[in-house]
């Protein structure tokens, strides 16, 4: 896939949604310019963490899920987290890792979707996933896997607050954006050797450790939650054309303060069933 950057894909970017007005757009408004701007991210400056936080946002306004999350595999096999759509989904997809057990851990391993698992304490399939993951307030669980044509390099999470299922369109919206996310990650991948690849990957981890960074101390300062510091990072990021990892490295370093953060705007509406 190549697209041009004076291309169509360039100037629907520019154009993208504004935290305001995603609140009046129809999901298949928000899913057509979700589906361009995550294509975009193939033109210039890409950035993995710009993009997988751009596909855990609009698959929570999308469908009928309240969290979401993603993992990557690095390329000696093992799991990293590197993004979620908020603080407790991050602590979840953290405590996968650690405990090795959970929806993404087989869903990466077996590359096959996991759709509507209700979480239960005792359970004997994930007997220490699912008492935390009830513990943050999830209910029920999905996982679709990130892969093309037989390589699965990852897994988008997604959870809801009650028991319930997904319809089958949820199920193939989320599963879409997740497949154009992937195509995005591994067609960057390909231009890239061995030695880049694990540079990139260093420094994706790397930005999640500043993002926290600055969650943490937008969150203190302003005495606000950690979720809304981090919309607040996004917001700036977004009506700046800059990428979140820019704005947070510059809240950490003191070029940027918090109380020049612009505010997320409230929306009016909402496009998500949840």
């Amino acid at each position: 896939m190549r697209i041009d950057e004076s291309g169509a894909a360039a100037s629907l970017n520019r154009q993208s949604p504004s935290e305001g007005q995603e609140g009046a757009m129809t999901r298949e408004s928000l899913l057509v310019a979700t589906l361009v701007e995550l294509a975009d991210n193939l033109v210039d400056n890409f950035d993995v963490i710009d993009v997988l936080t751009l596909l855990c946002d609009r698959a929570v306004k999308s469908v009928d899920v309240n969290a979401a999350g993603v993992m990557l595999t690095a390329p000696g096999g093992e799991l990293q987290y590197l993004a979620s759509s908020s603080d407790s989904m991050r602590i979840l997809e953290l405590f996968q890792i650690q405990a090795n057990e959970g929806p993404c851990v087989d869903c990466v391993r077996d590359g096959l979707p996991i759709i509507n698992v209700e979480l239960t304490s005792p359970d004997e399939r994930w007997p220490r996933f699912s008492p935390r993951a009830i513990e943050l307030g999830f209910h029920s669980v999905h996982c679709l896997p990130m892969r093309l044509r037989g390589r699965t390099i990852g897994a988008l999470n997604l959870f809801r607050n009650e028991m319930g299922t997904l319809n089958d369109e949820d199920v193939i919206i989320a599963q879409g954006m997740a497949d154009v996310s992937t195509i995005a990650i591994l067609q960057h991948r390909s231009s890239l050797d061995a030695t880049t690849l694990n540079d990139q990957l260093s420094r994706a981890l790397n930005s999640r450790i500043i993002i926290e960074q600055a969650k943490g101390m937008v969150s203190e300062s302003t005495q606000c939650t950690m979720d809304e510091a981090f919309e607040r990072l996004r917001a700036h990021a977004r009506n700046h054309n800059l990428g979140l990892t820019v704005v947070a490295t510059s809240i950490v370093d003191g070029t940027l303060t918090s109380k020049d953060l612009d505010q997320p705007r409230t929306n009016s509406g909402t496009t998500s069933s949840s």
